[in-house]
């Protein structure tokens, strides 16, 4: 709320009016990882560390904007928008978005901070761009609904930004719920909240201070082999359309179609589609326990059949199994960002000066902990 009424009066003394304000958090995966982008199902969770968009329109087709943790300002209008570098492609991408679909919002002065922590896997990006697009979406009527937003969202990420990320992300920012997970069904975009009671439990990320880099060539590599695994096994099964529709036993049986590496990466998506569904009937029966076991099967996948995991991230995964952590494992697109550890309160404290006590030893980085609470999805909230 400091941050929030600091951002606001900045806004009223440098642009002399009062703005609307909103909120779009980051997310969390429990999981169901790389899986999105597959068809699958997958359980996000909208947590409180988010965006704060302060805003009103300027009544000219200007988008003026001040990043105020980087002290960066930029202006664009609706002609320049095309692909560059920079936080300012996402915001672009998103007004190129309202442009397509013939709902061109006016221009606005916009000042935006976060306290969702960079480069931690927390999707900050995705926030970004949800936040802005229901801003605008909000402040000109324009009547587009949140599935709508966050397909907006997910092309600006891959139009201007080049990564071919899944749409997960921007639902969570848009779709969640306060104190529930949700399963996702990435192939209908439909879901169903999953109420979390943690009476003894609670979630507690550990940031591996390794930045990961999505818009590098490794996740996009992930994405085209799962492309090329379904094309492969539709030569002998027409009906598949993703791996969606593929099971473990007839990965098996169509292995020889494919080289190893093909074969890992397809197999870890369809074994992981049916942990999250397992996942999901676990949390319905409070079956934390049994949960938090997937969440370790979960990181093996990711480690090596997926490779998308790093030796710090590992190296805390087992860790936290080594100290009876209930469970825990890499989230996020992968290659550093933090683990997300299910963890019973009693623990915690100890838990959190062991592994920092370890860890700097081991890696000569300093971890940060972050525990998180399940919040609601982007939304206004009152201004004074």
């Amino acid at each position: 709320m400091i941050i929030q009424n600091k951002l606001f009066a900045l806004f009223q003394t440098q642009v002399g009016r009062k703005p609307r304000a909103f909120i779009a958090p980051g997310r969390i995966n429990l999981i169901g990882e790389h899986t999105d982008y597959n068809e699958g199902f997958v359980m996000p969770a909208a947590i409180d560390k988010h965006f704060i968009f302060a805003m009103t329109p300027n009544g000219t087709d200007a988008f003026n904007i001040n990043a105020i943790d980087l002290n960066e300002k930029i202006s664009f209008s609706r002609s320049e928008l095309k692909p560059g570098s920079g936080w300012q492609n996402y915001l672009m991408g998103v007004v190129d978005g309202f442009n397509k679909r013939e709902k061109t919002p006016g221009g606005v002065d916009c000042f935006f901070s976060s306290t969702i922590p960079a480069g931690a896997g927390l999707s900050s990006s995705a926030a970004l761009c949800s936040g802005f697009g229901f801003a605008l979406n909000t402040l000109f009527q324009l009547g587009l609904d949140r599935l709508e937003l966050a397909k907006i969202a997910q092309e600006a990420e891959h139009q201007f930004v080049g990564v071919k990320v899944g749409i997960m992300d921007m639902y969570a920012s848009l779709f969640s719920k306060q104190n529930s997970a949700m399963l996702l069904d990435c192939r209908n975009y439909t879901h169903e909240y999953l109420p979390i009671r943690f009476e003894e439990h609670e979630i507690l990320l550990i940031d591996s201070k390794v930045n990961h880099a999505l818009a590098s060539s490794a996740y996009n590599q992930r994405h085209e082999a799962c492309e090329e695994g379904v094309k492969l096994i539709q030569q002998v099964n027409y009906s598949v359309k993703s791996l969606r529709d593929v099971n473990a036993a007839m990965i098996e049986v169509l292995r020889q179609l494919m080289d190893e590496n093909i074969f890992k990466k397809c197999s870890y998506v369809v074994n992981e589609i049916e942990r999250t569904k397992r996942a999901a009937r676990l949390l319905e029966a409070d079956d934390l326990i049994g949960f938090g076991k997937l969440m370790y099967e979960t990181h093996a996948g990711l480690s090596q059949d997926y490779e998308v995991s790093c030796t710090e991230s590992d190296w805390l995964v087992n860790f936290a199994k080594e100290n009876h952590v209930t469970g825990a494992r890499m989230m996020g697109g992968g290659f550093g960002g933090c683990t997300i550890n299910l963890i019973k309160k009693e623990q915690r404290q100890a838990f959190e000066e062991k592994t920092h006590e370890k860890y700097f030893t081991t890696f000569k980085k300093e971890p940060d902990f972050y525990l998180v609470k399940l919040a609601d999805g982007v939304h206004e909230v009152a201004n004074g």
